[in-house]
């Protein structure tokens, strides 16, 4: 028993070293952006990551603009004295207003990757997303980083990626619905953000 002990405090202390490699992602305030908006005292920021040395705090040597595929951080931040429900729905808008709706994270991780220019949006998405065992954009970082947060407690910050297979026009725009009051279920307004990039 006392062995198996070791074992499993061995593993936990390897893990730990293995994410203390890895640097941490902490973006800051929504307000220290240069794409935020305050509206309901619901603060967000949306930004788009472009370069290859803006995805490598995120994702690594991985840059998912070269497999046609647009992340873009959302930050919200909750000063309303009540908690929020979020169910988002997030849309790519681009400058001559088609809408693109964000991949599923999943869907994300396994596109095969063989084009590597994004498919112009508003275009049909069928045959994409292409299923692949092991493709490029196969990586943790992928889910791990999504926008996943269901509730905002009052005076909290959530954070997380959308992914969009568009890429990054000037006049492009993030349109985000879906969140609510967690007692009521009161709906609040949209949200419209220019996607600047850093």
């Amino acid at each position: 028993m006392r062995r198996v002990a070791v074992i499993v405090l061995l593993s936990i202390t390897a893990v730990a070293a293995a994410d203390k490699d890895k640097p941490r992602f902490a973006p800051g305030p929504a307000a220290s952006y240069p794409s935020h908006q305050t509206l309901d005292k619901i603060t967000i920021a949306a930004v788009p990551y472009i370069t290859d040395a803006e995805t490598a705090t995120v994702f690594g040597k991985l840059n998912p603009n070269k497999y046609g595929v647009l992340p873009v951080l959302v930050i919200l931040e909750n000063g309303t004295g009540k908690a929020l429900r979020l169910d988002l729905r997030a849309e790519f808008v681009t400058a001559d207003g088609k809408h693109v709706i964000a991949l599923p994270p999943d869907d994300v991780q396994h596109l095969n990757g063989g084009a590597k220019a994004p498919r112009l949006p508003g275009t049909s998405p069928l045959p994409f997303p292409t299923r692949a065992k092991k493709g490029p954009l196969n990586i943790e970082e992928i889910e791990g980083r999504s926008f996943a947060a269901k509730m905002l407690p009052v005076g909290e910050r959530v954070f997380g990626f959308f992914y969009f297979n568009a890429g990054h026009e000037p006049g492009s725009r993030l349109y985000l619905t879906g969140i609510q009051d967690a007692a009521t279920g009161k709906d609040y307004f949209y949200y419209e953000l220019p996607l600047v990039p850093q």
